[in-house]
């Protein structure tokens, strides 16, 4: 359950429709109440009364008009702004960073801004009325409308500074970091790796003959694997006496009538164990980060391959996104890479996960910027640089191997492509290199 609400929350997060929906329902709470306000004339005294609307019904639904009409002008306005900043975002940046845009608070709560104004003086508008004794003016709601109108004009000043600085490339790179830096906080718990129990952390598990009594669970339809209820799951295994090895993990893309997990069991599997076993996973049409740490490296790969292509050519850019990679797989080495084993009170094996490993997070960080920088001084010398700032923060001798797998590559490929000064500069990067994981 858990992890059906992170995913919903997370689709909140990433919609366009959420906050300004939220706020134009504020607007219709907020017209009520104050309509109500003046009706009972609680603000009618004193110095207060001094500070509210003090025109005729005509001027109040003039202002009112006016804002309404403007508001739901500007509110185009921004929409187009916003459109045209998602196109040339899904050009420069790959329609993958879509949705980071998407999810931008800024352009949901200025959208949500103009359009819940436009919304409250409407219907603060249609509050004016003739009661057979005089005519019903909301001072106070008036008041609140012109107050709402400066405000706006302020986020207005504010969106346009936002968007020109939004679509930088040194922005875009912050904004996918922090994203990647959060992803591998939630996923890998923050313990010292050296003093994890050994159960933990290792790779092996007790065997547990999944040749005999065993049914797999099959995928319908296909479609990427999003997100796992571990918990539920397990939970579940327990109290019916499963035994489950999962064939895939988050970021895995399942095709129809393919296994999703084995089910050991002494008891006949119908359907709805079946169906009950696929609820715990959750399936959708695209990858998102909520358990998919190589989705959020991917990203920045991503911008780094866009930036080493022939038409844009920024190696800058390229080495930007090698660094901030470099800040991530550091972090992780202060993190512990959960085994794919889980067990039950009786430390009896009862899920077998297919979980991401360090070689894994390695090979997708900067396997593709390797193959795509091949020829390129800058770098290769930069991504050795990286390698040497990673090696320096952890003293696991199979993670500092798995490194040293990744440099040794970086420099069989670069030698043999770059002039002799070039193979100079990279030579002294690899011997500094070397020097730190002999010492």
């Amino acid at each position: 359950m858990k992890t059906k609400i992170l995913h919903f929350l997370e689709q909140i997060r990433t919609s366009f429709w959420f906050i300004p929906s939220l706020m134009a329902f504020s607007a219709i709470i907020l017209s009520y109440v104050m309509v109500q306000l003046d009706k009972s004339q609680i603000l009618h005294v004193g110095l207060l009364d001094t500070m509210l609307y003090s025109g005729s019904a005509e001027g109040s639904r003039t202002v009112l008009s006016t804002i309404a009409g403007s508001m739901i002008t500007v509110a185009g306005v921004v929409f187009s702004i916003t459109i045209v900043a998602l196109t040339m975002a899904a050009s420069q940046f790959g329609s993958r960073l879509l949705r980071n845009f998407m999810g931008d608070r800024v352009n949901q709560v200025v959208l949500g801004a103009f359009i819940a104004t436009f919304i409250y003086c409407l219907l603060v508008l249609q509050s004016i009325h003739y009661d057979g004794k005089e005519i019903f003016v909301p001072r106070v709601a008036t008041t609140l409308s012109l107050i709402l109108a400066l405000v706006d004009f302020g986020i207005l000043i504010y969106f346009f500074h936002h968007v020109s600085t939004l679509l930088q490339a040194e922005k875009v790179i912050e904004s996918v970091s922090r994203e990647l830096s959060n992803t591998i906080n939630r996923l890998f718990p923050d313990k010292d790796y050296e003093n994890v129990p050994p159960q933990t952390k290792k790779s092996s598990y007790s065997e547990v003959d999944f040749n005999e009594n065993s049914v797999p669970v099959l995928f319908r339809s296909d479609g990427y694997l999003k997100a796992l209820d571990e918990e539920g799951l397990l939970k579940f295994a327990v109290e019916n006496d499963l035994y489950i090895k999962l064939q895939h993990r988050p970021g895995d893309f399942v095709f129809r009538n393919a296994e999703l997990m084995i089910v050991r069991t002494e008891q006949e599997m119908d359907q709805k164990m079946k169906h009950r076993l696929s609820s715990f996973l959750i399936m959708g049409g695209n990858r998102t980060p909520e358990q998919d740490v190589e989705f959020a490296i991917h990203q920045l790969v991503q911008l780094a391959l866009r930036a080493l292509s022939p038409g844009i050519n920024d190696p800058h850019t390229a080495m930007t996104c090698i660094d901030r990679l470099g800040a991530a797989v550091r972090l992780i080495n202060q993190k512990i890479i959960p085994g794919p084993v889980r067990y039950d009170e009786t430390e009896q094996t009862r899920l077998i996960l297919d979980c991401v490993t360090y070689d894994g997070i390695l090979d997708a960080a900067f396997n593709q910027i390797r193959q795509y920088a091949n020829g390129s001084a800058d770098i290769s010398i930069r991504l050795l640089e990286v390698f040497l700032g990673i090696a320096e923060s952890t003293k696991d001798k199979e993670r500092i191997q798995a490194i040293e797998r990744h440099a040794n590559m970086v420099y069989g490929a670069a030698r043999s492509s770059l002039s002799e000064n070039d193979r100079l500069d990279l030579k002294e990067r690899y011997d500094a290199f070397r020097q730190l994981i002999r010492s």
